[in-house]
């Protein structure tokens, strides 16, 4: 398990902040409600709570809770799924894992994505997994062999570089599958985790 932080003195006033973790969205809540009967309607109002779709702000959505996330990290969640259209993301696959290159036009979304990000790279490293409500089930297998992954984070002017590579080739799949689920959250925001959840 190797990571390597290379972070550009400009932009260090990013400030990345502790805890925190990573994208992706959905499993504990999948795990919660499967074999209940629930449907996608029920369980978009379980997410949302009473009331289900009246507000469409991720602040407070119960749905980005988890076991062992925190208040932060949650809000930031919430930050980024409101803000995801200040958000551009490029992805690369790789033979051996993936190259990523996120950032915003907001300040404030670009430090919960950083924050984000490197959060859930370490809980990857240590096996800490947050099982949000809506976590994807991708996840797993990041939180099972992470020692198996290297992870390398770069701040740039054009965002947070994150580079995964690994000699696992179910690891590698599982990278790409979910850099595919990043990349649509951050282009549709809550709408696209809706109809993820909605496809499982």
């Amino acid at each position: 398990m190797t990571r390597s932080f290379k972070i550009a003195a400009a932009v260090v006033a990013l400030g990345l902040a502790g805890g925190a973790y990573f994208l992706g969205q959905e499993h504990a809540f999948a795990q919660m409600t499967h074999g209940s009967g629930m449907d996608h309607s029920a369980m978009h109002a379980q997410m949302h709570g009473e009331g289900g779709s009246v507000d469409h702000s991720a602040m407070g959505m119960p749905g980005l809770r988890g076991m062992d996330a925190t208040d932060q990290e949650s809000t930031e969640l919430a930050i980024m799924f409101d803000g995801f259209k200040t958000m551009t993301r490029t992805v690369e696959n790789l033979e051996n894992g993936i190259r990523t290159v996120t950032a915003s036009s907001d300040p404030e979304v670009m430090d919960a994505l950083v924050s984000h990000v490197t959060g859930m790279i370490a809980r990857v490293e240590e096996g800490r997994d947050p099982k949000i409500m809506v976590q994807s089930p991708t996840l797993d297998i990041f939180f099972m062999r992470g020692e198996n992954l290297v992870n390398e984070i770069e701040i740039t002017d054009q965002g947070i570089v994150v580079t995964q590579t690994t000699d696992d080739p179910e690891l590698v799949a599982a990278l790409h599958k979910h850099a595919g689920e990043v990349t649509r959250m951050a282009e549709g925001g809550m709408d696209a985790l809706h109809q993820m959840m909605a496809e499982r």
